[in-house]
């Protein structure tokens, strides 16, 4: 014997409303690991902060020229809802890493040159035309210096960092990922919530047509 539509309509909503809860459950836990990492990660920049010094690990130390090392996506699925991932940038270190490569040789043959210039002590006029040129190849060493920086923001605060540091980059480094899944689960809690009002409609107008057709066949 075939269920009616309103039985039909009664077990959807009691699924929608399971899937609901554990959408609730889940997005409960996520919240608390979210909180609980952000209390870890500022406790350990707050331990690194008392061993090496509030000036040494404060904003003073970023780079020149920050570029994201994470970028995070976001696409509207079939069901209208919204998935958010995160994708970690490498190919952008990969190019700032060549850099220091090509940059270096101008600053060696300019040493080279005045090498030379020792030797040959009647070249006076090339000797003075070098010095000229210095400035304008020891600039660009410092500005690949800040594009290497940029790779990694432990080398902002310099090259032995304590271990609290790296733990609090570590934990910031979860928070971002988890904050996708919590708002795609935020988004998925959004659709299910508006699926139920939708199905909870349907079966009072359901109900009120089957209430309205008992009425008939009593009077008849």
């Amino acid at each position: 014997m075939g269920l009616s539509e309103l039985e039909e309509s009664s077990l959807q909503i009691d699924e929608t409303l399971l899937r609901f809860m554990e959408q609730l459950e889940l997005l409960e836990e996520k919240r608390a690991t979210l909180n609980s990492l952000i209390e870890q990660g500022w406790f350990s920049m707050s331990k690194a902060r008392y061993s090496m010094g509030n000036k040494q690990v404060s904003a003073l130390q970023y780079a020149r020229e920050i570029e994201p090392l994470v970028c995070v996506h976001a696409r509207t699925l079939d069901n209208s809802e919204v998935d958010f991932c995160t994708e970690r940038v490498t190919q952008t270190c990969n190019n700032e890493s060549a850099r220091p490569v090509e940059d270096i040789g101008p600053q060696e043959e300019g040493v080279r040159r005045r090498i030379k210039s020792k030797k040959d002590s009647g070249e006076k006029e090339n000797s003075d035309n070098e010095n000229s040129e210095k400035p304008s190849t020891a600039m660009e060493p410092q500005v690949v210096k800040g594009n290497q920086h940029s790779q990694d923001p432990l080398k902002w605060f310099g090259i032995l960092v304590p271990q609290s540091l790296k733990q609090a980059q570590s934990s910031f480094k979860q928070v971002i990922e988890l904050s996708a899944d919590i708002a795609s689960l935020q988004s998925s809690v959004v659709n299910t919530r508006e699926e139920l009002k939708l199905g909870m409609k349907q079966k009072r107008c359901l109900q009120e047509k089957t209430s309205a057709a008992q009425l008939d066949k009593v009077t008849d």
